[in-house]
């Protein structure tokens, strides 16, 4: 069965005691005990990690990534940080080809594929993101292209690489717009996905690998996103800031 999982990512926002006042809110509620949660990721600015883990560490419903990694694993790369790095503090998660990165620093295909490399060779699991614009969107050519986004960054990883890697749709028009995709345009998306997946190393595998939904995830919508069969939970950007918010995601997260 593939493993639920809900991811928060903070991306730039928060100060360090804001961001731990959030991360003990999440523990306090999501103590250890018995009722079925997915997994949850909380992915914080780089200056926090260190932190984080060591908050998180006796719980082990939450596991700690990163927001990005370098392409390399040492050197003068000022202002980089590596995946030797992040393993070296005990961050398990990576977002690798988030549409931010892509967008703002011209991030695509044969740097990512490196990216995923140094995180697998550093025993960091990728959550890797995919999805179209809206102009694509408009164009009905989003399958194209977000096949081609898989193909270019995934690919050349045998099966059992391949395995280790979380998927992220996120249509970008539904980034931070409060524009969702509908519960049936996620399905069908994901769907795709691993279809084209199962076309290159097999069904059996293809199944195997968790994809998740990105793209103005909130309360209200949360359940009816996670509900669709090929939905393995959500990658949440501004509603994990809010601490209520992102525990009732969560929950919806355990159907």
């Amino acid at each position: 069965m593939r493993q639920k999982i809900v991811a928060g990512n903070w991306k730039m926002n928060k100060t360090y005691e804001e961001a731990l006042q959030l991360a003990s809110a999440l523990l306090s509620t999501f103590e250890q005990h018995d009722t079925p949660l997915p997994k949850i990721i909380l992915c914080p600015p780089f200056p926090y990690l260190a932190d984080m883990v060591n908050l998180t560490k006796n719980n082990s419903r939450f596991s700690v990534g990163a927001q990005n990694c370098s392409e390399h694993q040492w050197g003068a790369y000022t202002g980089e940080v590596s995946a030797p790095m992040l393993k070296s503090i005990g961050v398990k998660y990576v977002i690798l080809g988030h549409s931010e990165r892509r967008q703002y620093f011209g991030e695509e295909g044969p740097l990512l594929a490196q990216k995923v490399d140094a995180a697998l060779a550093n025993n960091l699991t990728p959550i890797f993101c995919c999805g179209e614009s809206l102009i694509v969107r408009e164009d009905n050519k989003q399958n194209d292209l977000v096949k081609s986004q898989v193909e270019e960054a995934l690919f050349h990883l045998p099966a059992e690489g391949i395995k280790k890697i979380v998927i992220a749709y996120e249509p970008v028009w539904a980034i931070g717009t409060g524009k969702t995709a509908t519960a049936q345009q996620a399905q069908e998306m994901h769907a795709v996905i691993r279809k084209h997946i199962a076309g290159r190393y097999g069904k059996e595998t293809a199944e195997s690998i968790s994809v998740l939904y990105g793209g103005s995830v909130n309360a209200a919508n949360a359940k009816e996103l996670f509900a669709c069969a090929d939905v393995d939970g959500g990658l949440v950007g501004g509603a994990s800031l809010k601490p209520n918010e992102f525990v009732e995601i969560i929950r919806a997260g355990s159907n």
